[in-house]
């Protein structure tokens, strides 16, 4: 609710047919219906799980999982004016545990005074902690409220599992670029909402372009779009004509789409470390310089470098951890932007080199065992007699000395004799 005493659900559905000429292009050409809206075919297409719910109006609790600019809120908005529910707007960022509790006294109200449902929308969930999260655990057991959230990050780690598991996860994806396309041509031609009163034309590589700059996301594009059309002088006719030039006037740099905090940062680094598990020295350098073009810190880099080294090189080249630490070394003293350079180098020895996981797969195997048979006792043969009574209770006897005696290597055990001969270090040139 409103101070006003509107609600969210009500400001939404009065907003129908105007258009604030002083919002954002992106927030003025938002879809109200879902015949608009552009992208997503696989959850919102008709017969689809969600798309039967909001026809229905039969909702029930749903995580939207996208990254930006992918249609959440959008989606969120479509519902609010369509369904006979109470739609409540909750902000991660600007509400807390006080205000839900007011919701949630509104909601029960609601429920009991008329039957109505509340579906309270929470914009970012994600920036709840844990505990906060809880607090709406029992409203949503008991039907209060249907939950939908929004997030850009991984509902698995950010969202508790109480949660997660009494919602549908709905997975939005980075829109393609046939529908990030359909969203500009929209945007220029529509005189109400859009650019058509401005009369922009678009070369053919100017829209490739912006569709390129949007990069999965509806909302840079369309902020792309609006600043070049605001930069770029009309023509002596009244049109504005947007070509490279006028892109690359407005648009100094593109920045690629990157959350050292979030997913793409663990996606990008998996997909760095399994191109140089197989050898792929021209995937890793891809990988490498996504990660540097978006701004990972170089250092993160060359510490996963100097792992992958032991991991899965090991003694196949022992070099490999030389390099690699030589060049997190390089990294602490050269900084950027050369020390690319050593990373590059770095990359394409590390993938370049035969790969051999023993010594890890081996110590994985005998932590095992550590942890399964308990504190098993050392054997007499191999401790050390430091004091007279320990040599009258055996230690030490038996024990071969391996320069006088080279049997020793192979006929002298040295696990406990529950494990007997058991091998964990199996290298594959053996």
């Amino acid at each position: 609710m409103h101070e006003d005493g509107q609600s969210e659900s009500d400001l939404f559905r009065a907003e129908e047919g105007r258009s604030d000429d002083t919002a954002p292009l992106a927030e003025r050409i938002r879809p109200m219906d879902l015949a608009d809206f552009v992208g997503q075919e696989e959850i919102i297409a008709p017969g689809r799980p969600l798309r039967r719910a909001i026809d229905s109006d039969t909702l029930s609790s749903v995580i939207l999982w996208g990254p930006p600019g992918s249609g959440k809120t959008t989606l969120a908005r479509i519902i609010a004016r369509h369904t006979k529910a109470e739609f409540v707007f909750f902000s991660a960022v600007t509400s807390g545990v006080p205000e839900l509790r007011r919701v949630i006294r509104a909601a029960e109200d609601r429920r009991a005074r008329r039957g109505q449902r509340t579906i309270l929308f929470v914009d970012e969930i994600h920036r709840f902690n844990k505990a906060q999260q809880d607090a709406f655990l029992p409203h949503v057991e008991r039907g209060t409220v249907i939950l939908l959230g929004a997030t850009t990050e991984n509902p698995s780690f950010e969202v508790i599992a109480p949660l997660l598991s009494r919602s549908l996860v709905v997975v939005l994806k980075p829109l393609s670029d046939d529908a990030i396309g359909q969203i500009i041509d929209r945007a220029v031609a529509d005189v109400q909402r859009g650019l058509g009163k401005l009369r922009v034309e678009l070369s053919l590589e100017a829209r490739r372009r912006l569709v390129g700059f949007g990069n999965g996301d509806g909302r840079a594009a369309l902020t792309a779009l609006e600043f070049v059309a605001s930069q770029t002088p009309a023509a002596p006719d009244g049109r504005v004509i947007i070509d490279e030039r006028a892109l690359d006037a407005a648009l100094l740099k593109k920045a690629l789409r990157y959350d050292r905090a979030g997913e793409e940062h663990y996606n990008l680094i998996s997909a760095y470390i399994k191109s140089l598990r197989d050898s792929d020295a021209d995937g890793a350098l891809y990988w490498l310089a996504r990660m540097l073009e978006g701004g990972e810190d170089p250092k993160f880099i060359a510490r996963r470098m100097v792992i992958f080294a032991s991991e899965d090189i090991g003694n196949a080249d022992p070099m490999a951890l030389i390099l690699a630490t030589a060049v997190f070394h390089a990294v602490q003293f050269v900084g950027l932007p050369e020390v690319q350079i050593n990373l590059a180098q770095g990359t394409t020895y590390l993938a370049s080199r035969p790969k051999d996981n023993a010594s890890y797969v081996g110590l994985l195997e005998a932590l095992q065992d550590a942890r399964a048979f308990g504190n098993l006792e050392v054997p007499l043969h191999l401790r050390n007699a430091v004091t007279s009574l320990m040599r009258d209770l055996g230690y030490g006897q038996g024990y071969r000395y391996v320069h006088e005696d080279p049997k020793a290597t192979t006929e002298q055990s040295h696990l406990p004799s529950r494990l007997g001969r058991k091998r964990y270090y199996r290298p594959k040139s053996l």
